[in-house]
């Protein structure tokens, strides 16, 4: 089993507009609703993968009740615990005129210490049972900002392997308690270490405790810096498409391909294909499968270390 956390979980609302123009009068021409939040994006893709998932994290109020029921025939496992605030949405309105979407975020209900607490519970539970977990997300407001690390160091003494995928001071803590993996974006990276080249901001990183570092480029692939070795891996052209979810669809293939135990080339180009697949599907934040098959042979993979 394969366990997602997203402590900061959301209802994802898209509406679609003709021209999103400021200060205008708007009629929606369609309006989907999705569960959200990073790690159960990611559940949803291992799903799709074939891999048993659960997600774990805080769900509560009127809006939570949708998200459980959006997510209930879906592959993912339910395994949220409730809160008493009302849980976050997030809207995003779509421009068909330039296919440029613009993003609305929620902060997300308070969380008190008795519903922090039951959350660790239930997370040490569950780790019983777990070949691998990723951490991902922002916090909701009254979680300690060291609640990463605190995960993290809770993994490890269980010997599960730990990915950890959010930003800021959440990740600059998480990463003193070493997890296994860490993957940031190169401007995640940059704000970190104050470094704009990723290999040496991945290199910095690692020293700050993390086993190994894959830092998401976009369209360029990622880059891997591990005990193994460094590695590039690039899809085989560029493409253009929707790129929501993309990020969550790679941290899908790494923690599938870690779980299968595959080696790092493998796993990079998992990553590199599930991400791309992710950019040309018609539905944000889905991969398209025939895409996925197409071009998973095709992603480059070369090993890459840093100059002297």
């Amino acid at each position: 089993m394969i366990l997602t956390v997203t402590l900061n979980t959301a209802l994802d609302v898209t509406y679609t507009v003709d021209a999103l123009v400021p200060h205008g009068s708007h009629r929606v021409g369609e309006v989907t609703e999705r569960p959200g939040g990073k790690g159960l994006n990611v559940a949803r893709v291992l799903g799709a993968l074939g891999h048993d998932a659960v997600v774990t994290g805080f769900v509560g109020g009127a809006t939570g009740d949708v998200l459980r029921g959006l997510l209930a025939p879906l592959p993912p496992r339910d395994a949220l615990v409730e809160v008493a605030g009302n849980t976050r949405r997030t809207l995003a309105i779509t421009d068909r005129s330039t296919g440029d979407t613009t993003q609305l975020n929620e902060p997300g209900p308070q969380v008190g210490s008795a519903e922090w607490a039951a959350f660790l519970r239930t997370y040490e539970e569950l780790l019983a049972g777990a070949d691998a977990v990723a951490l991902c997300g922002s916090l909701p407001p009254g979680i300690h900002v060291g609640a990463y690390a605190e995960l993290v160091r809770i993994a490890r003494a269980a010997a599960v392997p730990v990915l950890l995928d959010t930003s800021g001071e959440p990740l600059r803590r998480g990463i003193a308690a070493r997890p296994d993996l860490v993957k940031p974006n190169a401007e995640e990276l940059a704000r970190l270490t104050g470094s704009r080249e990723p290999l040496r901001a991945a290199g910095d990183v690692r020293r700050r405790g993390a086993h190994a570092v894959v830092a998401s480029l976009g369209p360029e692939g990622v880059l891997a810096l591990t005990p193994d070795g460094g590695w590039r891996a690039a899809p085989p052209a560029p493409v253009r498409g929707n790129p929501t979810g993309a990020g969550d669809s790679a941290v899908a293939g790494l923690l599938s391909a870690l779980a299968e135990g595959l080696p790092w080339p493998e796993r990079l180009a998992r990553a590199v294909a599930l991400s791309t697949a992710t950019v040309l599907a018609p539905t944000a934040g889905e991969f398209d499968a025939a895409a996925y098959a197409e071009l998973l042979p095709r992603v480059t993979v070369e090993p890459h270390t840093p100059t002297p």
